[in-house]
């Protein structure tokens, strides 16, 4: 009796113990892919119901037409619905474009003119 109570103890330990550890996200990954025939020079994404863009993840680079990149958001969230902003070169036609996707589902998005 007293080794079953001893076991049962040890048991609830480790399930407690198992659930005081934050839970990890795993790092959102697609591709995104410029459709247009102008050179994609920002892409922001935050997540749906964020007030306010997260940082330019191309940085100093740009994405030209026809050209695919990886994209990892890495932002410690556990959420797949994703708001976009596409801002194109100065000397583009194309005006700033905004869209909403579910970016697990997707795998991959190309932007369009």
């Amino acid at each position: 009796m007293k080794s079953k109570v001893s076991g049962l103890i040890a048991l609830a330990a480790a399930v407690i113990a198992a659930s005081a550890v934050p839970s990890r996200a795993e790092d959102l990954k697609f591709q995104l892919t410029n459709g247009t025939n102008s050179v994609l020079t920002r892409f922001y994404s935050s997540p749906t119901g964020v007030n306010s863009w997260e940082e330019d993840v191309f940085g100093e680079k740009v994405l030209n037409p026809g050209e695919t990149v990886n994209i990892t958001i890495a932002d410690g969230r556990t959420v797949c619905k994703y708001d976009m902003r596409f801002e194109f070169d100065e000397n583009s036609d194309l005006d700033t474009t905004e869209d909403t996707q579910d970016l697990c589902e997707l795998g991959s998005y190309t932007i369009h003119e």
